[in-house]
């Protein structure tokens, strides 16, 4: 997408610089616009704080955001979702960024599931550009290259512990992808409702590859 007719949007990195195409960062708004939150009725120190203060003179919500070689804004959903991996806060926007980096990655999902070693442990649904993985000797392949690219991005506490390449990700009707579910499937949970997503298949088609690959690996 890109910004509505009188909205000034931006995506910055960690110091507040715009980024190019095929990079990822934070969502900001750059000039005030008529819509735009003017306050918290009765403390007007919590909204400074809440939206102001992280990139001064910048409105942050908390949505992560990419461009596309086009330049089109991708959103990729809430920065302050964290897990704690071995003492380590990893944001998985900060994780899907890495994955969405590498050229082959045409969008991902990341969440945290429970892990009695390290308290949490990084999940990752992938899809992937054109085709060439679905043999699963490439695929395993790429899987690996794909944890070795996050490791170089962000570090090797970072490395997902399990990647799902998968042809599509759960979602609602409205573009939205529902992490609730495939955190669900990560920690083989029994599915919530998923009446209200565009096609209710593919959390199960998901969910029966991670039974697959679990069998695989045992």
């Amino acid at each position: 997408m890109t910004p509505f007719p009188g909205i000034s949007v931006d995506i910055i990195d960690n110091d507040g610089k715009s980024v190019g195409n095929d990079e990822g960062g934070y969502l900001v708004i750059t000039e005030p616009w008529p819509g735009m939150l003017r306050g918290i009725y009765g403390d007007d120190a919590r909204y400074r704080e809440t939206y102001w203060s992280r990139f001064p003179g910048l409105y942050f919500a908390g949505d992560g955001a990419k461009r596309d070689q086009d330049g089109d804004i991708w959103l990729l959903g809430r920065v302050d979702d964290v897990m704690n991996i071995s003492g380590h806060r990893i944001s998985t926007t900060e994780v899907e960024h890495a994955l969405v980096s590498h050229p082959a990655v045409a969008e991902a999902a990341v969440v945290g599931a429970n892990d009695s070693t390290t308290g949490q442990a990084i999940v990752a649904f992938v899809t992937v550009k054109g085709t060439g993985f679905e043999d699963p000797a490439a695929g395993e392949k790429f899987v690996q290259e794909l944890r070795d690219h996050v490791a170089h991005e962000i570090g090797p506490i970072a490395k997902p512990r399990q990647i799902m390449l998968t042809p599509e990700l759960p979602k609602t009707r409205s573009g939205k992808i529902m992490r609730r579910l495939l955190r669900d499937v990560a920690e083989h949970r029994d599915l919530g409702d998923v009446t209200t997503l565009m096609d209710p298949t593919v959390v199960n088609a998901i969910k029966d590859g991670m039974a697959g690959g679990a069998e695989d690996k045992e």
